[in-house]
């Protein structure tokens, strides 16, 4: 008998026979037993379900929440008829984090968070950070997100309740030092970027934006300090996440010579200091992304000593091993930093994300990490959907647990049961299947698949960093690997259409789902139009053209439509690609 359970417990056992819960009174048949005999962990315990009742047994109040999850999914596969059973379970990361990126195009409305704390919360997850921009409503910088959507600080602290009342750190996340283009942007605040203006990236394929604060101008402390005196109220969380990654500027503006001076490494070093005595000074403990430090690993052994690292990195090679080794040998706490691999794919590269996953387990495990955070980033406007993450986030949180057990076969099942709540599971399977099609394009590139980065290339002449390999792919791609994709993508859409979600929650991830292999479609066919177009078949490019106008055209009114269902704004930064793609056709047909 499969249980499906996620995470798997550490130690189950099917005995014979059922219990069947009663109807009437059904709290007076659960026994409820704080221990010393529970798993030796704050959050262990044991769930027995015999003949004559249920019994939990847990040490701390931790266990008893994470018994009650487990028992709730018992509840949801089996219903009042129990199986008699044995379990005996505990994590092994104390902190069980997702990070959701609402900087790049997509702000989730108060409801859509709300469900999503819900919903991670019953696959164990207690920590959830928003990792945040320009997309909280300062009060002084309405004119820099206004047009993107911002959460309020009355919606954070609605947030943050309800995510203390299910067991979640809701985790302040405000990047502090770079990725900070349209902060940088507005005119009062120009003068404390690095750089004021783009230049010319290594590579010579795209213009940097200016992103960077300048760590020795005197204006950049108190402008930090004045975001952290707005945002920091609104949560309970004793942590709090700076940023601090990809510092790309840093050395060619303001502090160039400071740098040449004292070394790029130890300027960034004495900002994240300062960054450190600002949180501190509120009785937090400081987060940061890893990145930039582990280019010079001798700081690594000045970090305060209560400061968390955070060790990130989205392939599936990434160097866990070494680098949390690193931060490990130096003492620092610090967390594996996985990622969803969902962000310029539209539909995913799961083949690349649950290696991913599996690899920052196993290192962090063996590493002693304290916390394990799956990131969904958002890159290119953000344009896939939840509901593209949701195996990823499940099968993260199954390996924050439990890190050598993810049964890929439970997983669609519970996903089918507990997220889409679609007892034929077909919008399970489509969404799993449609996370492997890119396989058949037979190319590889880091961060992105065609299918997501063939729609959503920016135009040319703007030079942008994402999706700036995308109108290049159909010279590197077959036409009848282009057409095996297409019908993988369509099967799977057929799959959908079957489907048969039982909640309004379910039905709209369904047809998030199916827009965004919508897109992927148009992806495909983009790059059939193209290698027309380079062949001279004019005839039948102009044919091509002239379909994908009207195919994208209804695509664009359903996205529209789709939108405010789950997001806040508009669709202006998420999808302004599908009108370029248009007014490329249009060229082609004139």
């Amino acid at each position: 008998m499969k249980s499906n359970l996620l995470p798997i417990p550490r130690s189950l056992k099917i005995l014979r026979g059922t219990f069947t819960l009663p109807q009437q009174k059904p709290l007076a048949a659960i026994k409820v037993v704080r221990t010393q005999s529970a798993p030796d962990h704050p959050e262990g315990y044991a769930l027995a379900i015999s003949k004559n009742g249920i019994e939990i047994s847990f040490r701390e109040t931790a266990g008893l929440r994470a018994a009650a999850t487990t028992l709730r999914q018992l509840l949801r596969e089996y219903g009042r008829r129990l199986p008699c059973l044995r379990i005996r379970d505990w994590p092994d990361f104390a902190r069980r984090g997702v990070m959701l990126d609402i900087s790049r195009g997509r702000v989730p409305k108060l409801e859509t968070l709300l469900d999503l704390a819900e919903m991670l919360s019953d696959f164990k997850i207690n920590e959830l950070q928003l990792y945040t921009e320009h997309t909280f409503a300062y009060k002084k910088y309405k004119s820099v997100w206004q047009s993107w959507g911002a959460l309020t600080a009355r919606e954070i602290q609605i947030l943050d309740a309800r995510c203390r009342e299910v067991g979640i750190d809701l985790v302040p996340n405000q990047n502090s030092f770079g990725h900070l283009r349209y902060f940088l942007d507005d005119p009062r605040l120009k003068k404390l970027g690095e750089l004021s203006k783009p230049y010319e990236a290594e590579t010579k394929d795209f213009l940097r934006r200016p992103t960077t604060l300048a760590p020795n101008h005197p204006g950049t402390l108190p402008f930090v300090r004045s975001l952290h005196d707005e945002l920091l109220p609104n949560f309970s969380s004793e942590f709090f996440n700076i940023g601090g990654d990809e510092t790309w500027d840093l050395g060619k503006g303001q502090s160039k010579k400071l740098c040449e001076t004292k070394g790029k490494g130890r300027v960034y070093f004495d900002f994240l200091k300062q960054l450190h005595r600002e949180v501190a000074s509120r009785g937090q403990q400081m987060m940061f992304w890893g990145d930039i430090i582990l280019k010079d690993p001798s700081l690594i052994l000045e970090l305060p000593k209560d400061a968390i690292a955070m060790n990130w990195g989205y392939e599936a090679n990434h160097p866990f091993e070494k680098e949390a080794a690193q931060f490990a040998k130096a003492k620092v706490p610090f967390y594996v930093c996985p990622g969803t691999s969902t962000w310029q794919t539209l539909l995913g590269r799961h083949d690349n994300a649950f290696a991913n996953l599996r690899a920052a387990a196993k290192a962090g495990k063996q590493h002693g990490a304290i916390g394990y955070l799956n990131t969904d980033w958002g890159d290119g406007g953000h344009p896939q959907p939840l509901a593209v993450s949701w195996p990823l986030f499940a099968a993260g949180a199954a390996l924050a647990w439990n890190s050598k057990a993810l049964d890929e076969r439970s997983l669609l099942a519970v996903l089918s049961r507990d997220v889409f709540e679609d007892p034929t599971g077909k919008v399970a399977v489509a969404g799993y299947k449609l996370g492997f099609a890119h396989l058949k394009l037979g190319v590889k590139a880091m961060n992105e698949t065609p299918l997501g980065t063939v729609i959503a290339a920016p135009k040319p002449e703007d030079r942008e960093l994402f999706c700036r390999n995308g109108l290049k792919w159909f010279a590197k791609i077959t036409a009848k690997k282009i057409l095996a994709t297409l019908k993988e993508i369509q099967k799977q859409r057929a799959g959908l259409r079957r489907a048969k979600p039982s909640s309004d929650s379910g039905m709209i991830l369904a047809v998030e789902l199916d827009l965004a292999a919508r897109m992927a479609e148009q992806s495909c066919n983009i790059m059939l139009w193209q290698q027309a177009v380079a062949a001279g078949k004019k005839s039948e490019a102009k044919a091509l053209a002239r379909q994908g106008v009207r195919e994208l055209r209804t695509l664009e009114k359903d996205f529209n439509a789709c939108w405010p269902l789950r997001n806040k704004a508009t669709t202006k930064h998420c999808s302004p690609f599908l009108q370029w793609r248009i007014q490329d056709y249009l060229g082609e047909t004139n």
